[in-house]
């Protein structure tokens, strides 16, 4: 995709600590389809779907972009978001677009990890420090500190070292 290599390195290192079942992609152009005009943005929802036609069992797919992107909440069409990642499912994607610039390889890896958390049929928690935290239109990752004991216990079910 379009993010320095430095921090895909960087998210690709810790998320393998946690779960070595991950597949970062190499650098991709996105999906001409995927791109919705009228907002400048990247369609989500779009880009699963093309990080998905891999037939590698197994393992979860990601992509990493610094592009804006959008999905689909509520009545919103458009909503931007940080990632979006299927829940359950093989593919997910985190963005740049929305971090802050002194802390963008962390707060990358939190957005990662949140929508790796996703694809192992985890939904939005309501603890506040817990990674799997609802961004709510917001960037909370500088709350976030790690999995609560509910989180970590599916997690761990599914293979996860926690």
């Amino acid at each position: 995709m379009d993010i320095p290599q430095e921090d895909i390195q960087y998210v690709e290192k810790k998320v393998k600590v946690f779960y070595p079942n991950v597949v970062v992609r190499p650098k991709i152009d996105l999906p001409k389809h995927a791109f919705y005009k009228s907002r400048n943005r990247y369609r989500a929802d779009s880009i699963l779907v093309f990080l998905s036609q891999s037939k590698a069992r197994d393992v979860v797919f990601i992509g990493l972009t610094s592009k804006d992107i959008s999905a689909t909440k509520g009545t919103n069409k458009d909503f931007g978001v940080l990632g979006l990642g299927y829940c359950p499912g093989k593919a997910c994607v985190a963005s740049t677009f929305r971090l802050e610039k002194n802390a963008r390889q962390e707060q990358l890896f939190k957005v990662a990890i949140h929508e790796l958390g996703h694809t192992q049929g985890l939904p939005h928690c309501k603890q506040k420090h817990c990674f799997m935290k609802d961004a709510e239109g917001k960037n909370p990752t500088n709350e976030e500190k790690e999995f609560c004991k509910d989180c970590k216990k599916h997690l761990r079910g599914k293979g996860w070292k926690l």
